[in-house]
């Protein structure tokens, strides 16, 4: 994110800060006290806090043998789910006891606490009131153990760096610059230290970091999955800002008290793009199997294994294919292209591929391959053979002719047999084993003609280039028209010697009318960059996309009738696919925005025979993120949603007369309305 010049008064934003969230905490507690339970109505209220001891804010407290914290509430009160919601700020090695007493709860620290620190109890959502469960939100409990509480705060937002939506509670990490090692080249702070402030974002990623010190942070984000206030590698998202930040230095910012929500939000002065980063994992071999005759698997710790050589005592080289490409990246599958009768049950071989020695460096290293097979009959194949046994045995002793039954044929291929067909995709055929033969002369696809007379079409098989056994049928296809793909008997023969059955497939290519067609004008000043431009659907599932996209126009056919989004990413390698960051080689993960129009939509309807026009700045797309520019996207997100919930309510229809809402309500929508213009 772009820094802003700082202004003069960012002392006096923190002062401003801390009174307003002194005075949000007053004003709502005062609204609730003042309201008698009259009956009726569902209690909507939290509890409230009536008594603290010692007092909120105290100082000076010792680090060593520190008395209990008692906070009191007007009612009886329970904790949930205290594990997900409690956090300290700084951690703690033992965390404080929370315990049941009265209408109120008793904290005991457990550890020692550092010298001249804030500490801040978050209780999140935890406290809730014992006979409907309306959580007290936000509930924080603060000492110091020096003379003075920090009183500095900074906000930010958390978003997904991909799919460019909100991270919800996400924990931010302050770490004084001083007291880490340089992170020019290799960042391990997450590893090697802890946090000396932490925050937490709402549920719509929002955060206000409290008691900080006017001094230079390096700070992060992580999406703690886990709950264990830890960063899980390849589990949490995690996000950094470059360089560092001191909270004195920064632009004001506006708060206010967000009534629906019920939590105080914020104008972010951070930006956070978060990411999955792959956890390091050491590169060895760690089992070889043979499943089937003519298959082996290599499994490996690590995904992308490099194979330097390979051999086999008894298959020649150029019998043996590998296929890298199976889930994970990390298991290679081996295919003996030799007859049934002459794979040994023991195939004995030496591979030598790339280890990480002890010092995490790829070296060489050779391993003695052993792969054993052997047929091993299920209950239900013995069964059927025994069964088989006894028919010939019956037809022998009545002196009758035995003919064996047809057994099913272990040829299998994964392909359509009917239905409709888009035309940009081609008809994919997928096959269990690697082929060796396609004899496609022999296949026969026809169209119907509207005078119901059959014409031939060519066809051309092609091989996927990265998954082995998928191939892809292609023909110049009518939209609209109608086909029949006929494969005779031992078109295709596999590895193992086996062979396809006969198939017939009927299939209707897509007719355009009952289509949109997006087509997309796109603008950009660097002539180098490159974008992938994806279509989704409402719900924000992908649909199309095109890569290597430059300046000038696109164009997406056959859009089914609904609503549409679009995501696009700015491609800065030009591979063709998003990358994710690094967190220990501080990059940041490519840029990946939603496109949103003038009018501020980002959803967009079409229908079918409908062509559909649009414009794409990416210079304004990818410009430099700002505070405003930041806070201007999530007003616009806002107003969108508020605009789609006011148009589901209009297709619901009226709703019966709902019970009217005590006075306490009321007064939260004025504090959000009050509170919204408080600097």
């Amino acid at each position: 994110m772009r820094r802003e010049t700082p202004h003069s008064a960012g002392k006096m934003n923190f002062l401003r800060a801390v009174v307003f969230l002194l005075f949000a905490t007053a004003f709502l507690s005062r609204c609730a006290s003042t309201m008698t339970p009259t009956g009726g109505p569902r209690d909507s209220l939290p509890p409230v806090i009536v008594t603290m001891l010692p007092d909120n804010f105290t100082t000076n407290v010792p680090t060593v043998n520190y008395g209990k914290i008692y906070i009191e509430f007007n009612e009886f009160v329970q904790i949930k789910d205290q594990q997900k919601e409690f956090f300290t700020s700084p951690q703690m090695k033992k965390k404080p006891t929370i315990t049941m007493r009265g209408r109120g709860i008793v904290i005991q620290m457990r550890d020692t606490l550092r010298p001249n620190t804030t500490y801040a109890l978050n209780f999140g959502s935890a406290i809730r009131d014992n006979n409907e469960g309306n959580p007290l939100y936000s509930m924080r409990y603060v000492f110091s153990t020096g003379p003075e509480i920090d009183s500095m705060v900074m906000s930010g937002y958390t978003a997904d760096g991909y799919r460019a939506d909100s991270v919800s509670k996400s924990f931010i990490w302050f770490y004084p610059a001083d007291s880490v090692k340089d992170v020019a080249e290799y960042d391990s702070t997450l590893f090697n230290y802890q946090p000396a402030v932490i925050g937490r974002a709402e549920n719509n990623g929002i955060f206000i970091a409290q008691n900080l010190k006017p001094i230079p942070y390096r700070i992060y984000a992580v999406e703690d999955k886990n709950d264990n206030q830890m960063y899980d590698p390849g589990t949490d998202q995690v996000g950094f800002i470059d360089g560092v930040w001191n909270p004195a230095e920064m632009p004001d910012f506006a708060m206010w008290y967000d009534s629906i929500r019920q939590y105080v939000s914020a104008e972010p002065q951070l930006y956070f793009r978060m990411f999955t980063d792959q956890a390091f994992k050491r590169q060895v071999l760690s089992e070889s199997q043979r499943p089937k005759q003519h298959q082996a698997m290599l499994y490996f710790s690590a995904a992308h294994p490099v194979i330097r050589s390979l051999r086999f005592d008894s298959i020649p080289e150029d019998r043996v294919i590998v296929d890298p490409q199976t889930v994970g990246k990390d298991t290679i599958a081996l295919w003996f292209n030799v007859p049934s009768a002459e794979l040994p049950d023991t195939i004995k071989g030496q591979l030598v591929y790339l280890k990480h020695d002890t010092l995490n460096r790829l070296q060489p290293d050779t391993t003695q391959l052993k792969l054993s097979w052997r047929l091993i009959e299920t209950k239900e194949q013995e069964r059927a053979r025994e069964k088989i046994e006894r028919a010939r045995k019956k037809a022998e002793t009545a002196g009758e002719e035995f003919v064996e039954p047809k057994q099913e044929n272990p040829f299998v291929f994964n392909m359509p047999t009917s239905g409709d067909l888009n035309p940009e995709n081609h008809l994919t055929i997928d096959f269990d084993y690697p082929l060796v033969e396609a004899d496609t002369s022999r296949m026969l696809l026809t169209r119907q003609l509207e005078d119901n007379t059959i014409e031939d079409v060519p066809i051309h098989m092609v091989h996927d280039t990265a998954m082995l056994r998928r191939w892809y049928l292609r023909a110049d296809w009518v939209p609209g028209g109608q086909y029949t793909l006929t494969i005779p008997d031992s078109v295709f023969r596999d590895v193992a010697g086996y062979a396809n059955d006969s198939i017939v497939g009927k299939y209707t290519v897509y007719d355009p009318e009952k289509f949109a067609t997006v087509k997309i004008h796109v603008a950009a000043r660097d002539p180098q960059m490159r974008y992938i431009v994806q279509l989704l659907d409402g719900s924000g599932t992908l649909k199309q996309e095109r890569r290597d996209v430059v300046a000038g126009d696109i164009q997406f056919n056959y859009v089914p009738a609904g609503e549409i989004k679009f995501r696009i990413i700015e491609d800065r390698n030009g591979n063709g696919k998003w990358d994710t960051g690094n967190l220990v080689e501080r990059r940041q993960p490519e840029r990946a925005e939603m496109y949103v129009n003038a009018e501020g939509e980002d959803t967009f309807a079409t229908k079918t025979n409908w062509e559909i026009e649009f414009t794409m700045d990416m210079d304004r797309i990818f410009a430099p993120v700002t505070m405003q520019s930041l806070s201007r996207m999530l007003d616009e997100r806002e107003l969108q949603r508020l605009r789609r919930e006011a148009e589901k309510r209009a297709k619901e229809g009226p709703k019966k007369k709902e019970q009217p809402q005590n006075m306490n309500n009321s007064s939260f929508g004025s504090a959000g309305s009050m509170f919204s213009n408080f600097r």
